[in-house]
């Protein structure tokens, strides 16, 4: 990023009614592989008030209790008490679930010529501004709402409820010059009966400080906007309807580099919305760890049925030390992109999907997720003889 930049990233709680359905989806995705590796998962959720509905596309021989890992989700988010937003013990839950289509599936179930489960566009991410190779602004946004969910969970943060937002803006500086905090926005639902003061002096004492802290940046003058709406009592599914896939770029890079479109939560890796977006952010992440580039992006393309990519494409965004054209040579020699491949290679049917469900699916340093390791910084090294 340029000196002088200045880049803003907002992340969510797994109170955010969207988050909600993103983890009851990925939830039921994460028990249907749990019984069944064959299981083919499209699983969509709709939450409001004190209603819920389940539905799509499942076609499995696992023995899954839809409603019942629902509520044991909206259970561990700490949604109890309807006032608060939902009563995961008395709301009405649909569950309306068919099977997979069978001309998809007979297209996803040819083992080794595994073709995509559709068509699409693909994008994967890294650079180098973090330990976790993420941009700072949504890795920073997404800590923020870690920790304020661990200190409500534990009681700590008193008046707190699930429903969250984080927003961070960071204005880039240069080797000379540290990159400056320029605004840090925290939305927090609350009880009604609250001292706002207390309130918003914890979260900026307790919460924002204590992230800001882990990293090397000038915090001499920023500005923090604290529920700028005034207060923030009505929140969760009783504010707002929440839907899986609505919150794409903060489950990916907070709008740094691009985005195909589809989202992940609900997903079998059979769909290569999910499996070759983890894939592109592996080959990234590892092309920038070898010292190949400050940043990178790799997208690829699929045809519905086909395993082959339709194309495949590496920018590095003049950081490279090599030109890009051979970064996509030695990617298209170091790396499969067929679906069998991909989901092989990262045991991609082994992930325990709810967990990356909420904050972020990249860059996470507290789970050990298959898609980011550098196991491949030195088949990269050799391609080039480093």
């Amino acid at each position: 990023m340029e000196k002088g930049k200045v880049f803003t990233s907002e992340a969510v709680s797994e109170g955010h009614p969207d988050k909600v359905c993103d983890q009851i989806s990925d939830a039921i995705l994460t028990e249907c592989l749990k019984q069944d590796k064959n299981s083919h998962v499209a699983c969509e959720v709709l939450i409001s008030s004190n209603n819920l509905v389940i539905a799509g596309e499942i076609s499995t021989s696992a023995k899954v209790n839809y409603e019942e890992v629902a509520r044991k989700v909206l259970k561990d988010i700490g949604y109890s008490n309807a006032s608060d937003g939902f009563d995961f013990e008395n709301a009405k839950i649909d569950v309306i679930i068919k099977e997979q289509s069978s001309d998809i599936n007979n297209a996803v179930s040819n083992g080794v010529d595994q073709g995509a489960g559709d068509q699409g566009i693909i994008f994967g991410y890294a650079c180098n501004e973090t330990k976790n190779y993420m941009p700072l602004t949504i890795e920073i946004a997404q800590e923020i709402l870690k920790l304020a969910a661990l200190k409500r969970k534990s009681g700590e943060f008193k008046w707190a409820k699930p429903d969250m937002k984080s927003q961070v803006s960071i204005e880039y500086g240069d080797e000379k010059e540290k990159n400056k905090v320029d605004t840090v926005v925290v939305s927090v639902q609350h009880d009604a009966n609250f001292n706002e003061d207390e309130f918003k002096k914890y979260i900026k004492e307790e919460i924002v400080e204590v992230v800001l802290a882990n990293y090397d940046l000038d915090t001499s003058n920023y500005t923090l906007l604290i529920n700028p709406s005034g207060r923030f009592v009505i929140g969760g599914p009783l504010g707002d309807v929440g839907l899986t896939g609505r919150k794409i770029i903060v489950d990916t890079y907070g709008g740094r580099g691009h985005h195909g479109g589809g989202a992940f939560s609900g997903k079998d890796p059979s769909k290569v919305d999910r499996s070759a977006a983890y894939y592109c952010r592996y080959v990234a992440k590892n092309i920038v760890a070898s010292g190949l580039a400050k940043e990178c992006e790799i997208q690829v393309s699929y045809a519905i049925g086909k395993s082959e990519l339709v194309s495949l494409n590496v920018f590095t965004y003049g950081t490279g030390v090599f030109d890009d054209e051979r970064l996509i040579e030695m990617v298209k020699k170091v790396f499969d992109f067929r679906p069998y491949s991909m989901i092989k290679n990262l045991n991609m049917l082994e992930l325990d999907y709810y967990s990356v469900s909420k904050y972020g699916h990249f860059g996470r340093s507290d789970l050990d997720l298959s898609y980011e390791r550098l196991d491949a910084v030195e088949k990269i090294n050799k391609y080039f003889n480093i």
